[in-house]
């Protein structure tokens, strides 16, 4: 693939909300055929990587009354 999660991750936040609905649906979708084992495990890897991108300093916390104001703002 020539294009990196971040690139896919931005093009696909600039979709309409309904679309990323749609989207979101089928991902969602195609991860049914995964055990819970392994559903479990893709979580734990994501929150690895998450973490180690904090203490890299590539990504920031943002305090929950914020995350909340945000998530209001941009679904009304």
């Amino acid at each position: 693939m020539d294009r990196n999660l971040k690139e896919i991750e931005s093009e696909v936040l600039r979709l309409d909300r309904h679309a990323r609905a749609n989207l979101a649906r089928t991902l969602l979708d195609s991860l049914e055929d995964l055990s819970e084992e392994e559903y479990d495990q893709l979580w734990a890897e994501e929150a690895e990587a998450r973490y180690a991108d904090f203490k890299a300093g590539r990504s920031r916390a943002i305090g929950g009354e914020e995350v909340f104001r945000r998530a209001r703002a941009r679904n009304g």
